[in-house]
């Protein structure tokens, strides 16, 4: 018994033919800590310095053949890239390798931004939306066919608050932008091409000038009467360059047949004008492409769950894009008015206790489902839309 101990434990380099052959066992183990199991290989003897665990580790024998055939069968390393930008410049961060840099923010810069990242060939570049100043390098890095995506700043910032980067200069920023990519990895979305940006940008001017008519009318009545009259002249320019805006709109997507089939189809629905399929067309291109729920809370219309153990929260809503839920809640009064279905459902839910407001956000809700079921099988409006089911109509 002793001699058999001490060649086990004493005398374990020993020659390949004196070693006994000993059958392999494989059972499954429990990781500590968790209720999952996991198969690995093990041999009963003591001598083993290289036991083989099936448990997508490699072992050194086939490590050391790999790295001799060149890494062959290694996975590719992916590379994510976070720009954060600004007025004068881009700032460039790439994970895992670390490296920064910084380009200028014009086409040069931009240029030589493109030419470094096709070598890199990352996997995802995240861009921060900034109010607009994004948009020409987002569509140079799509036009080369590169996977990029513009995200919301609120989250990036959230990120980083939650991995304790609290710091905030902008080589800090693009990587945190890059490792948000790395983690989050938002889903790639189409690009909008220069037509729907032109469009975009005319939407996005006439929102301006509406909330400047309402400030300098808000201004008007309290402003003393030598002030008045340079008011309602500023008032009556901006309302003249309203209508030459909302002629330029019209235009515009009167020049494409895609659009203007579009638009007939949506302003076919009562309380629908010309202003929501204007916007709905450029800042929700997914319209008709999600389902009812996706639709909604992209806009932001889906109440959210406040629920922590066994307190039930107030649900409410959140987020979303915000220029299209103010069209669509300015549209969705004039509908409780003149939409039969719209109004029907406006008034069950008041006679069920609804709060107006509460009344109001879910008729938004409707309405926006109902155009969202229309454009997906393109049909007109018909009272059947009343009764939605999983947003299409019974």
């Amino acid at each position: 018994m002793f001699k058999i101990w001490y060649y086990l434990f004493y005398n374990r380099k020993v020659e390949e033919r004196d070693r006994p052959t000993v059958p392999w066992v494989s059972k499954p183990v429990k990781e500590h800590g968790s209720s999952r199991s996991y198969l690995y290989a093990t041999r009963t003897v003591a001598w083993d310095k290289d036991p083989v665990f099936l448990q997508g580790r490699v072992s050194r024998e086939k490590k050391k053949k790999e790295e001799k055939k060149g890494g062959k069968g290694m996975s590719k390393l992916e590379v994510f890239v976070g720009i954060d930008v600004s007025m004068a410049k881009l700032d460039i961060a790439v994970r895992p390798t670390s490296e920064v840099w910084q380009v200028s923010n014009d086409k040069t810069g931009i240029e030589l931004l493109v030419g470094k990242l096709k070598a890199l060939n990352p996997s995802l570049i995240v861009v921060e939306a900034t109010g607009g100043i994004e948009i020409p390098v987002v569509g140079e890095l799509g036009k080369e066919g590169l996977p990029v995506v513009a995200v919301n700043p609120r989250q990036v910032r959230d990120f980083a608050k939650a991995t304790g980067r609290l710091a905030k200069t902008d080589v800090i920023d693009a990587g945190i932008i890059a490792h948000f990519g790395e983690a989050v990895r938002p889903e790639l979305r189409p690009l909008k091409d220069e037509q729907t940006l032109k469009l975009d940008g005319l939407i996005s001017r006439r929102r301006q000038i509406v909330e400047m008519i309402v400030m300098e009318k808000n201004r008007f009545t309290s402003a003393p009467v030598h002030i008045r009259k340079g008011i309602s002249e500023h008032i009556k320019w901006l309302e003249k360059r309203l209508s030459g805006i909302d002629k330029e709109l019209g235009d515009l997507i009167k020049s494409s047949p895609m659009w203007l089939e579009k638009v007939e189809l949506l302003q076919s629905v009562p309380g629908v004008g010309p202003v929501l399929c204007a916007t709905l067309l450029a800042e929700l291109p997914e319209l008709g492409r999600l389902d009812h729920k996706r639709i909604a809370a992209l806009v932001g219309v889906a109440p959210l769950n406040r629920d922590s153990g066994t307190m039930h929260g107030i649900r409410a809503i959140w987020g979303g894009r915000a220029g299209v839920r103010y069209v669509l809640y300015l549209s969705t009064i004039s509908a409780i008015r003149y939409n039969p279905v719209i109004k029907g459902f406006y008034k069950r839910l008041r006679s069920a206790g609804k709060k107006p407001k509460v009344a109001i956000v879910a008729c938004m809700r409707k309405l926006i489902i109902i155009l969202n079921a229309m454009v997906k099988n393109g049909t007109a409006w018909d009272m059947s839309f009343g009764k939605l089911e999983n947003g299409v109509a019974q």
